[in-house]
């Protein structure tokens, strides 16, 4: 068996950025530091942060007052800021970047007077914080029936959540430009999400099955697991090598291994290391060079 290793994979800046937060945190004021909500989607990042003295939590109502708390990467809404205050606890808000670029988004548009959908997951955290900005319209990228049945000449604007299918989101955006006269669509999808979709595009035409290495519930690994079986390549999403069945992997002549956007580069490593296979190659796509940096007093 061969292995081709997709790049890019893994961490992206947003992800790297968050984690160091946490650390950082832990550093400068010492154990314990709260999480609000999974830092990142992958268990082994929040096990590995919760070892160092991390506690995450699913609500501000959990954090003692008074407490240090890290808002995770997906984005809050501004009532968590409002519930924190009450509690009297410093937040150090590890939102992406790429995230707060469509709450701007969402409040300059609100002020114009525009109507606003959403087009993401219902429940997913990044939804959560983003619908939290301002009213607007929740669209599902699956469902075409999901499209608002406005006045055609409806001045709207068409967000997106970050990690979404590129081809899904596409086929919605379409749909919602032919069906309205008067709209503004936003391409949100971050870089991350884009690129390692484009390599497993790529690597799709040159393997006989796909390993996504991450976590369940991870939005841009369930993509790549999508994407790869939409193109006809059987796909599964493992986070770690228990998770990978042999049958799945017997016979096949070449694999390719990808990871999404919170996944580590050592889970990618011990599952490669597990199928000890007679060849490993690697595709290069884009190279990545992005990087965010944490600004002073932010921590």
């Amino acid at each position: 068996m061969e292995i081709l290793v997709s790049s890019p994979r893994g961490f992206c800046a947003g992800v790297v950025r968050a984690i160091d937060m946490v650390e950082l945190a832990l550093e400068k004021y010492g154990a314990p530091v709260y999480i609000k909500h999974q830092i990142v989607h992958n268990p082994h990042v929040v096990e590995d942060l919760e070892s160092k003295g991390a506690i995450t939590v699913e609500t501000v109502e959990e954090i003692p007052e008074g407490s240090h708390v890290v808002f995770s990467a997906h984005g809050s809404p501004p009532e968590d800021f409002a519930k924190a205050r009450e509690r009297n606890l410093k937040v150090i808000d590890a939102v992406c970047p790429l995230v707060t670029k469509v709450h701007n988004e969402a409040k300059k548009y609100a002020a114009l007077g525009k109507k606003i959908i959403l087009v993401g997951h219902e429940g997913h955290q990044e939804v959560k914080g983003t619908m939290g900005q301002t009213p607007m319209t929740l669209v599902n990228d699956k469902d075409l029936q999901s499209i608002p049945n406005w006045d055609t000449d409806t001045d709207l604007v068409v967000l997106t959540q970050t990690t979404l299918s590129v081809n899904d989101t596409q086929n919605i955006t379409d749909k919602i430009d032919s069906e309205y006269s008067n709209t503004t669509i936003r391409n949100d999808i971050c870089y991350a999400t884009t690129n390692r979709q484009s390599a497993v595009k790529d690597m799709a035409k040159q393997v006989d099955a796909i390993l996504v290495i991450g976590a369940e519930n991870s939005s841009n690994c369930n993509r790549l697991k999508e994407l790869s079986l939409s193109l006809g390549i059987p796909a599964m999403l493992v986070n770690n090598i228990t998770e990978i069945p042999p049958e799945f992997v017997s016979q096949r002549q070449i694999i390719g291994v990808t990871s999404g956007a919170s996944t580590p580069e050592s889970l990618v490593q011990d599952i490669i290391a597990f199928l000890e296979p007679t060849k490993i190659s690697y595709l290069s796509t884009v190279e990545e060079d992005i990087s965010f940096t944490i600004r002073d007093g932010i921590i």
